[in-house]
């Protein structure tokens, strides 16, 4: 089981940037998912993105589509997060995941998180 370490939160202002990184301790299954959560102070966690590791296709929560990228690097075992235009609403610990299907929780690892923090 892979161990995943996430990398990159801070504090910005609403309308900012930041980029997430999420560093493998191994090799990615080629038919597995890396993904996003996040979860928000009292909230459940909710999928953010996840890309399939071999395809490179992604898919967004409805949430951020539009201003957040997945994208990875297979050589590096790691992936990351672009967030553009970030809203208060967007504060929240980030987590990172591998599994055969993260969009869908099936998930085998996941990170200890990130936060990010989003002021108004």
């Amino acid at each position: 089981q892979v161990q995943l370490v996430e990398s990159g939160g801070g504090l910005v202002q609403a309308g900012g940037s930041l980029r997430l990184s999420c560093a493998a301790s191994g090799p990615i299954l080629a038919y597995y998912d890396m993904g996003w959560f996040r979860q928000a102070p009292g909230k459940e966690r909710e999928f953010v993105a996840r890309i399939r590791w071999t395809s490179g296709l992604t898919y967004y929560a409805d949430s951020v589509k539009g201003r957040y990228t997945i994208s990875r690097d297979n050589a590096k075992n790691t992936v990351y997060l672009q967030m553009n235009s970030l809203k208060p609403e967007d504060t929240a610990v980030y987590y990172c995941a591998t599994g055969r299907s993260v969009s869908t929780l099936r998930v085998d690892s996941w990170g200890k998180g990130t936060l990010v923090t989003v002021s108004s």
